[in-house]
């Protein structure tokens, strides 16, 4: 069963009741990111989100996690280029405890100087470890030979000097346009009544203001970029990314199905050929991402210094075939399973529910659907595939990124 309400002040409420189990996962999602952040402002959703844990006017920022662990519920953070969530899992009898303190936390943060500057450093020390990280750092990389300095191909994190200057009126500055009832939709799934559900977003969140609608629209530059950065590292990492489906455009699920035979899983072209056949690098995958106003295909290797010549040769070989539409019926069926198995074991899971429902109200002002969308998977045709090879191969657009001892120009 699915239950939806608005709130006066413009807040959604989503519930996905799932019988028969004991937990429910709670999560508030604020259609806010790294994609519509300012020069100034770079990094200060992933700050806020942050901040967010360090203190409200009656919890310190341990006396949040202790409660929650005194009663066994795990409560979190991520944010992304599109999308702020905060959300709690708790099981079934401690769930108003936990949607109380998540609320708190949520709605009265007292944002301390001390934590600030001490959130500062910790924060830091996150982007010297995603520099660390050499595959994290390939992607960003190759974000921003793709999409550019600005919107898609910011990093969540933010530059050091942005994260050094950030204040605390910087954030009620941030939080008073974006962190709005227009703004915000709370959604749970899990074994929670609709009463229980709809009585605590009452109680907790009516009177969040509305805000005046600003939705910062994103403008898309694809840069087609090749960049590098060469780091004393054993392995070399390849970034290749080239235009892909916008959120929910007709030939998105055709998509889906040829990346799932080019890089999705253990079968697919790139993994057999790179990694089994020519045993070339241990991890090798592509994956799509969609947005509202662009979407990107990308592929990534980590291979060994030697070998890197010979790898960019077979994954182009792959990304050759399949542009050449040279996939298999049986290919066609084998990706059109995973998808439609993707969506059916994410039935099982609160946490997977509960971001899924959330991010279709965020993203469409939708109520997801589960047997249409398996209906709308199960009539994607061959016919689709071949024509959503045509559009998600434009050389025109490429852009790639590498990262380690290796001159680009080899």
């Amino acid at each position: 069963m699915v239950h939806y309400k608005q709130l006066d002040n413009g807040i959604r409420l989503i519930v996905k009741q799932m019988s028969g189990l004991m937990s429910v996962t709670m999560g508030i999602i604020v259609g806010t990111g790294a994609c519509i952040e300012t020069d100034e402002e770079d990094g200060i959703s992933h700050f806020i989100e942050h901040m967010m844990f360090k203190g409200t006017g009656k919890r310190t920022a341990f006396n949040i996690s202790d409660e929650m662990d005194a009663i066994g519920a795990q409560v979190n953070a991520f944010t992304g280029k599109d999308m702020t969530c905060y959300y709690a899992k708790s099981t079934s009898g401690h769930a108003a405890e936990a949607f109380e303190i998540l609320s708190d936390l949520f709605l009265n943060s007292t944002f301390p100087a001390d934590e600030i500057k001490r959130e500062k450093g910790v924060i830091i020390e996150e982007i010297s470890m995603n520099e660390d990280t050499p595959d994290d750092l390939c992607l960003d990389l190759l974000s921003k030979a793709f999409f550019g300095d600005k919107n898609y191909g910011r990093n969540i994190l933010g530059p050091r000097k942005n994260v050094r200057s950030f204040t605390k009126k910087d954030i009620l500055a941030y939080m008073g346009e974006r962190y709005t009832a227009d703004n915000i939709v709370i959604s749970m799934a899990g074994n929670i009544s609709v009463d229980e559900a709809q009585g605590l977003v009452e109680k907790y969140f009516s009177d969040v203001p509305r805000g005046n609608g600003n939705q910062r629209p994103v403008e898309v530059r694809l840069q087609s970029k090749n960049l590098s950065k060469k780091k004393d590292i054993e392995q070399v990492h390849i970034g290749i990314a080239y235009p892909s489906m916008k959120r929910y455009e007709p030939l998105a699920d055709a998509t889906m199905i040829v990346n799932a035979v080019l890089g999705g899983s253990m079968s697919s072209r790139l993994f057999q050929e790179v990694r089994e056949r020519r045993g070339l690098a241990y991890t090798v995958y592509s994956y799509l991402t969609s947005y509202k106003d662009t979407g990107s295909l990308v592929v990534y290797a980590g291979v060994n210094a030697e070998n890197y010549l010979r790898s960019v040769e077979a994954i182009e070989e792959c990304i050759r075939d399949i542009r050449n539409k040279n996939i298999t019926e049986y290919e066609f069926n084998r990706g059109k399973e995973q998808l439609l198995s993707s969506q059916i074991y994410a039935q099982e899971s609160t946490s997977s529910q509960m971001l899924l429902y959330g991010k279709e109200l965020i993203y469409s002002g939708n109520i997801y659907n589960f047997e249409e969308r398996v209906n709308k998977i199960n009539s994607v045709t061959y016919a689709d595939v071949m024509q959503a090879i045509e559009y998600n191969f434009d050389e025109k657009y490429r852009a790639t990124a590498i990262v380690g001892r290796v001159d680009r120009h080899q």
